[in-house]
Formats: structure tokens, C-alpha cells, sequence
């Protein structure tokens, strides 16, 4: 159970077999696909993996927060935004909602974007105490989510 817990597990796997099988039978046995939304996913996906490399290579750590990063990551994607990896996540599931014009898809990305932001004050928390000051500072310069804007 615990392979299930895991959040890439959950949005890579776990979310697009819910969202086959919901519309699978919410459509009688066919399915809509929208195939031109596939590659937004591959994006998502790919960001996701080439983000996590990434820092894994520059800041040490594991892949997520229960081996937190050894230095503080700064170029590269996570100049431009402090959560690449999790927007990775967002842009896949949006993939998803678009590709198979599904309403249950949309509220999952929702409700993961949601769950997301509130696991980024956290973790954000514990870098400043793990980071200290630089952190502070990359924290002013780097918007969470959208370069420039959020």
C-alpha cells in the first residue's frame, strides 16, 4: 500500500487508470481522446522527471521532502519557479482533463493543485529552518508557481 501513497504514483498511475476507467463506463464503453492534448502530458511527465534529477544532482537529497535537499537549489528550472517538480504534476493532470474531456479529471487536478500548494507552505517552512537565509532571499526572487506571476 505504501507504492500507492506515493504522489508520483498516485498522478502518473493511480489518477489516469480512475480517469479511463470513470469515463470508460461513464461513456458507455468509448472513450474521447483528444490526442494533441497527449503531448502536454509527455510534458508534464518529463518536466516532473527532468526537474527531480536535477535538483537531486545540485541539492542532494532524495526526491522528495523525507530526504530533503543537502543545498540550496537555485538555477536552472528553479530559477525561474520554486516547485517545477509538482508543477510537472499539474500540467500531466491537465494533460489528462483535456485529453479525455473529463470532468472527474479537472476536479482531481483541482483538488491535487489545492493539496499541493497547502504541502508547499509546509515545506517551505522547513527549508527556511533547514536553508536558512539564502532560502529567505531565494524565497523573495522565485515565485512559487508562475514565473512572474504566482
Amino acid at each position: 500500500m505504501r507504492f500507492l501513497s506515493r504522489t508520483p504514483v498516485r498522478t502518473f498511475i493511480l489518477y489516469p487508470l480512475i480517469t479511463l476507467a470513470w469515463e470508460w463506463s461513464l461513456r458507455g464503453g468509448s472513450l474521447v481522446l483528444h490526442y494533441w492534448f497527449l503531448p502536454v502530458m509527455l510534458c508534464g511527465y518529463v518536466q516532473y522527471r527532468l526537474c527531480g534529477l536535477y535538483r537531486i544532482k545540485h541539492g542532494g537529497g532524495g526526491p522528495g521532502l523525507e530526504t530533503p535537499p543537502e543545498r540550496l537549489v537555485s538555477t536552472g528550472p528553479y530559477a525561474y519557479a520554486r516547485n517545477p517538480m509538482y508543477l510537472g504534476h499539474l500540467i500531466f493532470l491537465t494533460g489528462l482533463s483535456l485529453a479525455l474531456e473529463s470532468w472527474l479529471a479537472a476536479l482531481i487536478t483541482l483538488a491535487v493543485a489545492c493539496w499541493f500548494h497547502s504541502r508547499v507552505i509546509g515545506d517551505e517552512t522547513k527549508l527556511i529552518q533547514r536553508l536558512g537565509e539564502p532560502y529567505v532571499k531565494y524565497l523573495a526572487r522565485v515565485k512559487r508557481w508562475i514565473p512572474g506571476l504566482f
